[in-house]
């Protein structure tokens, strides 16, 4: 069986969010979203991020909504092929409205390197180019 993972997040406006995720490379499936309280973004065959309007995502949630410019919730990471891909997809990011380097790009020379990036409401986003093969050479088990 091949799974998925549904990231849900609180947005303050779903259309604007989804012009955001939509800038980042997500495609809306008008299937699973619904004008002003839902959009589904997907990313991959796999990997679906779930816009939600405050009111629709605290029918789900058991707990407050966090105020994610206040707090970290979740780190979203989504990788690239390259770092140069990585670049592109910071800056039409920025481009949409997002805050890039909430932190230093990290670079762990020829191997990793990865930017992170806030949505427009504040999660946490982190885009991440790695070389597998060099990561695990040489490593038992690898």
């Amino acid at each position: 069986m091949s799974r998925m993972i549904f990231v849900n997040l609180p947005v303050a406006d779903v259309e604007r969010a989804a012009g955001f995720y939509a800038a980042l490379g997500a495609e809306r499936d008008a299937r699973f979203s619904q004008p002003g309280t839902a959009a589904a973004m997907v990313f991959s065959d796999a990997i679906v991020v779930m816009l939600l309007s405050h009111a629709h995502f605290a029918s789900f949630a058991p707990r407050p909504i966090a105020d994610a410019r206040a707090a970290t919730e979740v780190l979203i990471c989504l990788s690239e092929e390259s770092r140069a891909a990585v670049d592109a997809r910071v800056a039409r990011a920025v481009d949409a409205g997002g805050r890039a380097d909430l932190r230093a790009p990290q670079a762990m020379g020829e191997i990793m390197y990865g930017r992170t990036l806030e949505d427009l409401d504040g999660h946490v986003i982190e885009l991440m180019w790695m070389d597998a093969a060099a990561v695990t050479q040489g490593q038992p088990g690898a």
